[in-house]
Formats: structure tokens, C-alpha cells, sequence
């Protein structure tokens, strides 16, 4: 299978003509100017995907980078991600109605609206999703998807969803977190993965056995990481305010690892005990 890649590839979601950018840009603690400004600089580099959420505060600022950037609003893929219900089945309408207008407008749209957790109890994952169809229908968002989720917690979709499979499930992914049994569990049902925390937060930066791949390809542990995640077929959502690494991380289009080297990759995988944020619960 040939892995060649371009910044500008895109991947379907299942039953939809949305197409997802491969690359997106994390914006997870960014706030006011500094995000607005690395969103720019994301842009402007060539990540042309968006990632924000209710929960980091800074919908706003990512919409007004959009704007800002002059690229045509519908050549940007944004997502963003409720973490827990309104309260009712309005109010959590509502909620993610606000974060659409932060971002677009009032007469705007968003392309990916993710429920960030499953902390909120079967009850109110239900009363999220059946809000986020609505959401669907109204074209207020392209797509819709999950976060955080396990087997147990797609399976338990079933039972309400008339959307299902959901397009995307956004966890945990990098040498040391795996998440075999729902990343092979979601590509079986055509759900794209999404990749959190693809560079660990650079906590593994002094690696030894990413350190000497890294050196060997002539690039840094974090160019390694998100090119390990484009060939596990991965969307890995990099994050840095850094303007040179933002630049870096999209810079991974020059270069393959090889297989055997995805395989020493692969044999950093520790479990759910390589997690930094949240192993899924399979069942």
C-alpha cells in the first residue's frame, strides 16, 4: 500500500460526501490573541482543519482566525465537541446552537460537532447525540461524531441513533497509547479515527527509541509522530503555538517509515497505561 501523502489529502466520512483534511491543528489551551494568531499561522502553512471544543474556550477566537485568514470559509474543516448535556433535550440544542454562532454566525455551520466524553452517563450521551442529529438535519453541522468513545459506547448507540455509524471517533494516539480494539473496531465500521495528543505533549521527546527513528530520517521526534499517525491512517490533530512548529509539524510530505521502522514504532505500545488523558472503555 503506497503511502504517499500530500497536506491537502482528505479522507470520506462514512455515508456522507463531507471529506475530512488528514492534517488538522489542535488549539487545546490556546486563549484570546495566541490562538487567533496560531490558528493564522496554521493556516497559512497549509492545515486547512481546525480543531476546538466548548470545553477549551476558544470557539470564538478560532472562527475570527477563519475570517481573518481570508481562505473561503467552506475550504476550512472545523469541528468542535459538547462535553455534557444542557439539562434537557432543547437546552442541549441550544448549547451547541451557541457554539455554531461563536464560531460562524448566526447563519453559519460547522463541519464536525463531536461529543467530547462519555462521562455524562448513558442518559445523557443519548440526550447529546439526539440533539446533535437535530443539529444534522438542520445543516448546522456537516458531520457528526464522538470523542472518548469505546466499543461498549458505540454499540450502546445503536438502540437510538439514526445516524450510526458516527462519522468520526476523536481518542488518544501515539506510539504509546494504540487503542487497538477500537481503532480496528471503528475502521471495520468505516468510522475515521481522529488522533488526540499525537505528539504526547512532548513528554516523549527524549525517547530513545524515537530519538534514533527521528535521527534516522533526518527529523524531529514530532514530524516522527504525526507521520506515524498519517500511516496508521490516522487524522492527527498536532498542537503548538510555536509559528516554526506549526511549520515543522505539517513539514512530513518529504519522507515514508519504512515498515520495519512502524513496527519498532509499534512496539512502544503500552495499553491504556500509555495514556496521558483517557484510555477508552471497550466493555
Amino acid at each position: 500500500m503506497s503511502t504517499q501523502f500530500a497536506i491537502t489529502d482528505v479522507l470520506p466520512l462514512p455515508n456522507s460526501n463531507v471529506q475530512i483534511p488528514r492534517l488538522g491543528f489542535g488549539v487545546y489551551r490556546a486563549h484570546d490573541q495566541k490562538c487567533v494568531q496560531a490558528c493564522l499561522d496554521a493556516l497559512k502553512v497549509g492545515y486547512r482543519h481546525i480543531d476546538t471544543a466548548q470545553f477549551y474556550g476558544n470557539e470564538k477566537e478560532v472562527g475570527e482566525a477563519v475570517r481573518q485568514s481570508g481562505i473561503p470559509r467552506e475550504e476550512v474543516f472545523i469541528t468542535t465537541k459538547i462535553m455534557t448535556p444542557g439539562g434537557s433535550p432543547q437546552a442541549t440544542y441550544e448549547k451547541l446552537l451557541n457554539s455554531v454562532e461563536k464560531i460562524a454566525g448566526k447563519d453559519g455551520y460547522v463541519d464536525l460537532f463531536l461529543i467530547h466524553s462519555t462521562s455524562s452517563g448513558a442518559a445523557g450521551r443519548k440526550e447529546m447525540w439526539q440533539a446533535l442529529e437535530r443539529l444534522y438535519e438542520e445543516g448546522k453541522t456537516r458531520s457528526i461524531g464522538v470523542s472518548n468513545y469505546g466499543v461498549k459506547h458505540l454499540e450502546e448507540m445503536k438502540a437510538y441513533a439514526k445516524v450510526w455509524p458516527p462519522h468520526v471517533n476523536q481518542i488518544e494516539l501515539h506510539p504509546w497509547c494504540q487503542q487497538r480494539v477500537i481503532d480496528q473496531y471503528c475502521k471495520r465500521h468505516g468510522i475515521v479515527v481522529e488522533a488526540y495528543c499525537p505528539l504526547v505533549r512532548n513528554y516523549k521527546a527524549n525517547d530513545p527509541t524515537l530519538v534514533s527513528v527521528a535521527r534516522k530520517y533526518g527529523k524531529t521526534t514530532a514530524q516522527i509522530l504525526v507521520r506515524y499517525g498519517l500511516q496508521k491512517q490516522w487524522v492527527p490533530l498536532p498542537k503548538t503555538e510555536n509559528p516554526s512548529r506549526i511549520a515543522a509539524n505539517a513539514d512530513v510530505y518529504d519522507f515514508e517509515i519504512s515498515q520495519d521502522d512502524m513496527a519498532v514504532l509499534d512496539g512502544l505500545d503500552q495499553g491504556s497505561a500509555g495514556a496521558i488523558v483517557e484510555a477508552v472503555v471497550n466493555e
